[in-house]
C-alpha cells in the first residue's frame, strides 16, 4: 500500500475513532481535549488549540483547549482569533512568524478547521505545523470536513449538557436553600429528594427520607386522625387538580405535633400515567391556631354581644304590656336598665371596631401631653365606686413624674382592661396597684393584684390576637403583675 493511501486510511479511522470517543463523552473539557489532540494528530502538527463562540458574545472567540502549548503562551495566539477564517492563508503566515519569536515554538503552517452545528458556529480547530505541507486534495479536505462536523456535534452535545447540569445544580441550590420544605416523589410514590428545611419540619434526617414511601414520611392527619397520604392522596384523585393542596397535623419524628400545608406539583405523562411531583410543605402551625383562636374570640364576642341585646328587648317588652300597670320608679329603672346595656353594646360594638382597625393596621392615634397619674386617679374612681369594699387601690408614682405624649383615650382604654382584670381574677378582693415610673424618654406602667395569676407558660402568649388564657380561679396561683411602656 502506498504511503498516500496509508495516510488517507488513517485520517477514515480518526473520523471513526473520534465519532465513537466523543459520543461517548458528556464532559465538555474531556471532549475538547480528546478532539484537539486527534485533530493535531490527524494533521500531522506540533501544536494546536481549540477556540469557541462565547455565549455572551458570539462573535467572538475564546480559548478552551490546547495541545502542545502552555497556558503562558496562549496570549501570543490571541491575535490569530480576531482573523477572519478566509484570510488565514493570507494573513497567518505572518503572523505565525511573531507567534513563533514570543513562544519559541517552531511554526510555519496553520490550518483553521471550522466548527459549525446546524448552521451555527460552535468554534474553529487551529493546528499548527513545524514544515510547510503541499496543499490538501478534495478527498482530504472531505475526510477534514467530516473530522470537523464530527467535533462540532460532541462539542455542541457536551456545552448542551454543560448547561442542564449547571441549571440542575442551580435548582438543587434553590431547592436546598429554601425555607419551605421541598420534597420530589418518584411514580412510585418514593421520595428522591428531601431539603434541609424538610429535615427541620419532619424530623427525619435525609439519609433516612431518601427512597421511603411519602405516606411514611409526611403522614398528614386530618382532624380526626385519617393519615391524608394514605386514603385519600390529592394525586390519586380523578381528575387530577392542576395543583393539589392537602393540609392536617403531621406528628414530627422528634415528638413535635405541626400543621402543615403541602402544594403539589403533579408530573404526568402524556397518556396520564403518574410520573412523579414536587411538594411544597410549610409549617402553618401559628395560622392555624391562630384561626382557632379568631373562631374563638367570634364565638365569645358573639355571645357577649347578644346579653346585652337580650336585656334591652326584654324590658321594652316588659314596660310595652297593656295587661301590666307600672309606677314611675319601676319605668324609671327599667330606662335606666336599658340605658345601661344599650351603653354597655356601644362600648362592645366598639371594642370590636378597634380591634378591626388594629387588624387592618388603620388605629389613628391622638397623641397629646397629659398627666398620667391624674389619668390612673380617674380611672382608679371609676372602679372603686362599682367594686365597694372587697377592693383598696392605690396609685404609685413619683411626686416629680413627668407628663408623658401618648393617646389619653387609647391609655385609658388599656388601663381600663388590666384593673378590670384584676378586678374579675381576684375573687378574694385585695389591693390593686397602679404605679409607674419614667425611664429614659419612656414612663413604665404596671397594675398588679393579689388574684389568680398568669401561669409562667401562658405569659408569653397573652399579647397574641385572639389568644385568651386559661380564666379559671387557680387559687394557688399567689399574685399577678401586668405591665406596659409607652
Amino acid at each position: 500500500m502506498s504511503d498516500i493511501n496509508a495516510y488517507r486510511l488513517r485520517q477514515r479511522e480518526y473520523v471513526l475513532e473520534i465519532s465513537r470517543a466523543v459520543t461517548a463523552q458528556l464532559d465538555l473539557s474531556s471532549v475538547l481535549n480528546l478532539v484537539i489532540s486527534y485533530a493535531v494528530e490527524m494533521l500531522a502538527g506540533t501544536a494546536g488549540l481549540i477556540a469557541l463562540s462565547d455565549d455572551d458574545l458570539p462573535e467572538e472567540l475564546r480559548v478552551r483547549a490546547a495541545a502542545g502549548i502552555t497556558r503562558d503562551m496562549l496570549p501570543a495566539f490571541i491575535p490569530l482569533l480576531s482573523i477572519a477564517l478566509p484570510e488565514i492563508p493570507r494573513r497567518g503566515t505572518a503572523l505565525l512568524r511573531e507567534i513563533a519569536a514570543d513562544t519559541g515554538l517552531t511554526l510555519r503552517q496553520v490550518i483553521a478547521l471550522p466548527l459549525t452545528f446546524r448552521g451555527a458556529r460552535v468554534g474553529v480547530i487551529y493546528v499548527f505545523r513545524a514544515a510547510l505541507n503541499v496543499a490538501f486534495s478534495a478527498d482530504d479536505r472531505q475526510v477534514l470536513e467530516a473530522f470537523a462536523d464530527q467535533a462540532a456535534i460532541a462539542v455542541s452535545n457536551a456545552r448542551l449538557y454543560q448547561g442542564v447540569l449547571r441549571e440542575k445544580q442551580h435548582l438543587d441550590a434553590i431547592i436546598e436553600q429554601s425555607a419551605d420544605g421541598v420534597m420530589i416523589i418518584d411514580g412510585r410514590w418514593r421520595i428522591t429528594t428531601f431539603n434541609k428545611a424538610m429535615e427541620a419540619l419532619t424530623g427525619w434526617s435525609r439519609e433516612e427520607a431518601l427512597g421511603r414511601p411519602c405516606a411514611e414520611v409526611l403522614g398528614i392527619r386530618s382532624s380526626q386522625g385519617t393519615n391524608i397520604c394514605l386514603v385519600d392522596c390529592p394525586l390519586q384523585r380523578l381528575p387530577l387538580a392542576a395543583n393539589p393542596v392537602v393540609e392536617g397535623w403531621l406528628s414530627t419524628r422528634d415528638g413535635r405535633e405541626i400543621y402543615v400545608q403541602s402544594r403539589y406539583a403533579p408530573q404526568r405523562s402524556a397518556t396520564g400515567l403518574f410520573l412523579g411531583a414536587i411538594a411544597n410543605v410549610r409549617d402553618i402551625t401559628d395560622q392555624k391556631r391562630e384561626e382557632e383562636l379568631q373562631n374563638t374570640f367570634i364565638s365569645v364576642i358573639s355571645h357577649e354581644l347578644k346579653t346585652p341585646v337580650s336585656i334591652i328587648k326584654g324590658y321594652a317588652e316588659t314596660l310595652q304590656r297593656e295587661d301590666a300597670s307600672w309606677t314611675v320608679a319601676q319605668y324609671r329603672d327599667g330606662l335606666h336598665i336599658i340605658e345601661e346595656e344599650a351603653d354597655r353594646l356601644t362600648r362592645q360594638i366598639q371594642d370590636l371596631l378597634d380591634v378591626s382597625r388594629l387588624m387592618a393596621a388603620g388605629m389613628r392615634f391622638d397623641a397629646s401631653d397629659f398627666v398620667l397619674p391624674q389619668l390612673a386617679g380617674e380611672v382608679v374612681r371609676g372602679f372603686a365606686t362599682q367594686t365597694g369594699e372587697r377592693f383598696k387601690f392605690e396609685l404609685r408614682f413619683p411626686e416629680d413624674m413627668p407628663p408623658v405624649h401618648a393617646d389619653r383615650e387609647r391609655v385609658r382604654m388599656v388601663l381600663s382592661n388590666l384593673v378590670s382584670n384584676a378586678v374579675k381574677y381576684s375573687p378574694e378582693g385585695g389591693i390593686v396597684r397602679i404605679g409607674g415610673w419614667p425611664d429614659d424618654d419612656y414612663a413604665v406602667v404596671y397594675v398588679s393584684d393579689q388574684g389568680i395569676g398568669i401561669a409562667p407558660e401562658e405569659q408569653e402568649r397573652i399579647f397574641q390576637r385572639f389568644y385568651r388564657i386559661d380564666n379559671r380561679l387557680r387559687r394557688e396561683t399567689q399574685g399577678r403583675r401586668a405591665g406596659f411602656s409607652f
